[in-house]
C-alpha cells in the first residue's frame, strides 16, 4: 500500500509543477495509462489484471511468431481494468502492492480482518507510485518520498517510452530497472546534459536470444546520484521486490553526506580522472540486501570488497603506483578507512606515523635487522593493546621520543571502535612511504 502513499505525493508534485488538477483517475487515464500501456510493449508487467494479456508475449512479437495486437483489444482489457478498480474491493490483481485474496499464494502478505477502508483512488495511485520505483542489481527496489525525486524519475517515463517504441529488439516490462539507470545518469553531473539528455547514455545491454534489455544499475551508483544532489538530507526509502514472490526488506533509512564522504575525499586526494571506476569499487563487499540489514546504510555499507585482510589479520598491503588499476583499488581502501574515521585530520597523522616508523626501522644497524622487525610486529597490532605495547620497545630504541609519545596519545585517546581503522590507515601508509624509499 506504500505505493499509493508514493504515488499521492507523486500527483500532488506534478499539480504543483505544471498548474494541473488531475484526480488519480484522470492522471492514471489520461496520462499513465498512455505512457505505460497504449503501447504493443508494455513499460511495466500489469500482474493479474485485465490489462495483461497473457496470449502475447514480446518474445513472439519480436520474432514474428505472432502478429502485435489491435488497438480495439487493448482498449478493452483497459476498459475491464477500470471498471473492476471502480467496483472493488482492492486486491493485488488491481492495485499495486496489495495483497492477493487467496491467502495461501506467495503473494499474500498485509492481510487483516479488519475492514479498512480503501478508497477508489488509492487503488489508481498503486499504479502511479508503482512506476516510480528504483530498480537497483539486487533485485531489490527502492521508493522515496522525496518530491523532486519522484518528478525526476517521471521525466525518464517518456525517454523510456521513446526507446520502447523505436527499439524493435528492447524487451518491455523494466520501468524499475530503467529508473535506476534514469536517476543515476540524470544525477550525474559530470555526464548529464539537460538540452540532450540522451548524450553519453547507455543503459542496454544483449540478451542471450540476442535481444536487448535494460541492465540492472548498482545501488552505489543509485545513491551516490542522489546524495550529490541533496547534500544535507537524509532520506528514508521503502525497499521491497514485487514478483512470483512479494519481498518486503522496509523503511530503510540513508544517510546522504556520510553515503557521499568517501567520494569526496577520493576526489579531494586522488582527483576525479577516475571517477568511474571508483565508483564501481565502492560498497562491493556486500550486496544491497546485506547493507540494508545493517539498519540504516552509510559510509559503512560502501567498504570496498578485498581489503578485510588488511584490518583484521593486521597484513600490510603491497603498494604498486605502477598500475593503475591495482593503485586505484589501494586508494579506494585508504579513503574509505578515512571516512569511517570520520576525520581527515587522521589522514596527515597516518603519513606522519608512517614516516616516523620508516625512518626508525633504516636507522637498524644491526644485521639481524631488530628495528625492521619491531615496526613489523608493530603495523601487525589489530587492536589499542598490541600496538601500545609493541610501541613501547620502538620508544626504548629511538631518539624519536616526543614524536612515538604522540603516537601512544592519539591511539590510547582515541575510541575503541576507531582504532582498527587507523590502524589499518596507518599500514596504507607505510605501504606507500616504504615504496618511495
Amino acid at each position: 500500500m506504500i505505493a499509493a502513499t508514493i504515488g499521492k505525493i507523486f500527483l500532488d508534485a506534478y499539480n504543483e509543477k505544471f498548474k494541473s488538477n488531475y484526480s488519480a483517475k484522470e492522471f492514471f487515464v489520461e496520462k499513465y495509462y498512455e505512457t505505460f500501456f497504449n503501447h504493443n510493449k508494455y513499460m511495466m508487467s500489469a500482474g493479474n489484471s485485465p490489462l495483461e494479456n497473457p496470449k502475447i508475449s514480446w518474445d513472439k512479437m519480436r520474432t514474428g511468431q505472432i502478429p502485435y495486437e489491435t488497438v480495439e483489444k487493448r482498449n478493452n482489457r483497459f476498459t475491464k481494468t477500470v471498471e473492476k478498480i471502480d467496483a472493488g474491493p482492492a486486491d493485488a490483481s488491481i492495485a499495486i502492492g496489495f495483497p492477493t485474496l487467496d491467502l495461501t499464494a506467495t503473494t499474500s502478505g498485509q492481510v487483516t480482518n479488519l475492514n479498512l477502508p480503501i478508497a477508489t483512488d488509492d487503488i489508481y495511485l498503486s499504479w502511479i507510485g508503482s512506476g516510480l520505483g528504483i530498480g537497483v542489481q539486487s533485485g531489490l527496489s527502492l521508493l522515496f518520498s522525496n518530491k523532486q525525486i519522484l518528478l525526476d524519475l517521471f521525466e525518464g517515463w517518456q525517454v523510456y517510452r521513446d526507446y520502447l517504441n523505436n527499439t524493435p529488439d528492447l524487451r518491455g516490462n523494466q520501468i524499475n530497472t530503467w529508473n535506476g539507470q534514469w536517476i543515476a545518469h540524470r544525477y550525474d553531473k559530470l555526464s548529464y546534459d539537460a538540452t540532450s539528455p540522451t548524450a553519453s547514455f547507455n543503459p542496454f545491454g544483449a540478451m542471450k536470444d540476442e535481444g536487448m534489455e535494460v541492465n540492472s544499475q548498482s545501488w552505489t551508483k543509485v545513491l551516490i546520484g542522489i546524495a550529490r544532489n541533496y547534500p544535507e538530507s537524509k532520506l528514508i526509502a521503502y525497499v521491497y521486490s514485487l514478483g512470483q514472490m512479494n519481498i518486503t526488506v522496509g523503511f530503510v533509512p540513508f544517510d546522504l553526506p556520510r553515503i557521499r564522504q568517501p567520494f569526496e575525499l577520493y576526489d579531494k586526494y586522488f582527483g576525479t580522472t577516475k571517477r568511474e571506476q571508483v565508483e564501481q569499487l565502492f560498497g562491493t563487499a556486500m550486496g544491497f540486501t546485506k547493507a540494508c540489514q545493517m539498519g540504516a546504510i552509510g559510509v559503512n555499507a560502501l567498504e570496498p570488497k578485498g581489503f578485510r585482510d588488511c584490518m583484521d589479520k593486521g597484513v600490510v598491503p603491497k603498494y604498486n603506483s605502477t598500475e593503475e588499476e591495482k593503485t586505484i583499488n589501494f586508494n579506494t581502501y585508504q579513503i574509505w578507512l578515512l571516512a569511517m574515521l570520520n576525520n581527515e585530520q587522521l589522514w596527515g597523522k597516518a603519513q606522519q606515523i608512517a614516516t616516523t616508523l620508516k625512518s626508525y626501522s633504516l636507522s637498524d644497524q644491526n644485521a639481524k635487522k631488530v628495528k625492521s622487525q619491531e615496526v613489523t610486529n608493530l603495523l601487525a597490532s589489530v587492536n589499542k593493546k598490541q600496538f601500545i605495547e609493541s610501541l613501547i620497545q620502538i620508544v626504548q630504541g629511538s631518539p624519536e621520543t616526543d614524536q612515538l609519545a604522540e603516537i601512544a596519545e592519539i591511539i590510547h585517546t582515541m575510541p575503541v571502535d576507531n582504532v582498527p581503522y587507523f590502524l589499518t590507515l596507518i599500514r596504507f601508509q607505510y605501504s606507500v612511504v616504504n615504496k618511495k624509499s
